[in-house]
């Protein structure tokens, strides 16, 4: 009886999870910041741009905006709606966790579901705008040898 016991422990300790933390700073903490406390916590490129108004603009109130909305209307356990943007250079605070963006890449918008490791990079980093290179495959430029591709 007292092996299932310490068993029941054992599993117990390796289920819990990781708590995040961002530079020291656990998630509700951090949700619980303000613009000036969180600008010292972030990197300098990040602290250049709220320095030089990054949230004051128009569009970004706008998007922040559409995001609180978007939460306050989904349900408990469900993902709020996509909201579709085009602000690539708009940095991720913490009042953006959980909230689903459509950022556009040129063409077309790529979903990106905002989770807590976020905090600090740009919308643009997770919604790649180019196709990348394939090597090795031959096509237009190569020689007429070299387009011979075996049917094995």
């Amino acid at each position: 009886m007292a092996d299932d016991e310490e068993r029941a422990a054992e599993l117990k300790k390796k289920r819990t999870f990781r708590k995040f933390t961002f530079r020291g700073i656990d998630l509700d903490a951090m949700l619980d910041l303000t613009h000036d406390q969180l600008m010292d916590v972030l990197h300098a490129r990040a602290r250049r741009c709220f320095n030089r108004g990054l949230l004051l603009r128009r569009p970004v109130k706008q998007l922040k905006k559409k995001l609180l909305k978007a939460k306050k209307d989904c349900g408990p356990y469900d993902k709020p709606d996509v909201v579709k943007t085009h602000l690539r250079n708009m940095l991720i605070i913490p009042e953006m966790i959980g909230s689903v963006i459509g950022v556009h890449n040129g063409k077309v918008f790529t979903s990106v579901e905002v989770k807590a490791d976020m905090v600090g990079h740009y919308l643009g980093e997770f919604s790649i705008s180019y196709k990348p290179v394939r090597h090795g495959r031959p096509g237009i430029g190569a020689t007429s040898s070299s387009k011979f591709i075996p049917l094995k």
